[in-house]
């Protein structure tokens, strides 16, 4: 499969590509090698959105934001964790789908590497002890979350922020799933905006977040 191109996210409206892209297949194709998983989770966040963080102006942390449908919008929380969007609205607009969880499919050794070097920092807070990717437990934790699936998958905020998602090293490919049932539901871990049903996930899949 080759990566969506640049149509794909002119033509389809935020809160339709946060549905659209569930099923599809994030990909970083980085020098250590290849990871990649399918999303399974989304959260889309809008213009006119409290929870958005483009709803009152534009800023130098939130600037990739604004630029043209298809950039990578990668900020920081916690002082720790990375999360990573794709800006979805018209250049200026500042819209973007958050990638909440992904369901591994390659390179899942290097992800649990990638997961246990930044436990061993005290950047990842996961039990006490090291996450094996060839256990059913293991995989289904190296990326069912924001901040697990940017260490898993070797995102960086300085390295990958406003970078393109037809041209980079990181890209979406699919849809590899088909045929199954969407929840649309509120999103969780914001204050403003929650009763909104902005979040997707595939029904019974055991790497979402939360259900």
């Amino acid at each position: 499969m080759s990566r969506f191109p640049l149509s794909f996210y002119e033509q389809h409206d935020t809160l339709t590509l946060a549905q659209l892209l569930l099923g599809c297949e994030l990909v970083h194709d980085s020098v250590e090698g290849t990871t990649a998983g399918i999303i399974v989770e989304t959260e889309g966040y809008l213009t006119g959105d409290p929870a958005c963080h483009a709803y009152r102006r534009q800023t130098v942390r939130n600037a990739a934001m604004f630029g043209p449908a298809g950039t990578l919008y990668v900020y920081q929380i916690y002082n720790h964790y990375n999360c990573i969007n794709l800006v979805t609205g018209p250049e200026g607009v500042g819209e973007a789908v958050l990638i909440r969880a992904l369901e591994p499919t390659e390179g899942l050794e290097l992800m649990a590497n990638r997961r246990n070097d930044a436990f061993k920092t005290g950047f990842e807070r996961y039990r006490n002890n090291t996450i094996d990717a060839e256990t059913a437990d293991g995989q289904r934790n190296l990326a069912n979350g924001p901040g697990k699936l940017t260490i898993a998958l070797g995102i960086n905020r300085q390295i990958h922020n406003a970078t393109s998602l037809v041209t980079g090293e990181i890209y979406i490919r699919g849809p590899v799933l088909h045929d199954f049932d969407m929840v649309t539901t509120t999103r969780i871990g914001i204050t403003q905006g929650v009763d909104l049903p902005y979040r997707y996930y595939i029904k019974g899949n055991r790497y979402v977040s939360k259900r």
